[in-house]
């Protein structure tokens, strides 16, 4: 590891530890030339499949994106982060397990969407309402009624 004050290549770690969830190692390391005391981060890096959208286009699969559309349907809603932050892990990896070099963006909504009727139904409706692309009213309403029926 290079030296962030001397740029030597020499060093020796100091402490190591792991995160929480086991995902990064934390490491303070000792530059031997300079004596400069730095951290550094270690983390497996992780392959995710390329999405194919509904129009056929292909791209990488960007979990934030998973994290924004659920922040948006959660928006003024009792919703914590770390309740949002959880389901964008638990499909991540849901996807790593199951799919190896393409996903379909439709699979990755409908897991959004199971996730968010679990947790709250308002949101669950909103982000419907935007991934199903909801033409007028009607089509909402059903969604609604769909809900009704499921709960009782």
């Amino acid at each position: 590891m290079r030296c962030p004050r001397c740029s030597g290549l020499e060093d020796k770690v100091i402490q190591s530890r792991i995160s929480r969830d086991g995902s990064t190692i934390r490491r303070r390391r000792e530059c031997d030339l300079c004596g400069y005391r730095f951290t550094t981060y270690e983390k497996v890096e992780e392959f995710f499949p390329l999405v194919i959208k509904k129009d056929g286009r292909r791209e990488a699969f960007d979990p934030h994106k998973v994290t924004s559309g659920m922040i948006t349907a959660c928006e003024k809603r009792p919703v914590s982060m770390e309740q949002i932050e959880a389901i964008k892990d638990a499909i991540a990896q849901d996807i790593q397990a199951k799919w190896d070099k393409e996903v379909p963006s439709s699979y990755i909504g409908e897991r959004v969407m199971e996730a968010l009727h679990r947790l709250d139904p308002v949101a669950y409706v909103r982000f419907a309402s935007v991934y199903r692309d909801f033409k007028d009213v009607s089509e909402f309403m059903e969604e609604i009624k769909g809900l009704d029926k499921d709960r009782k």
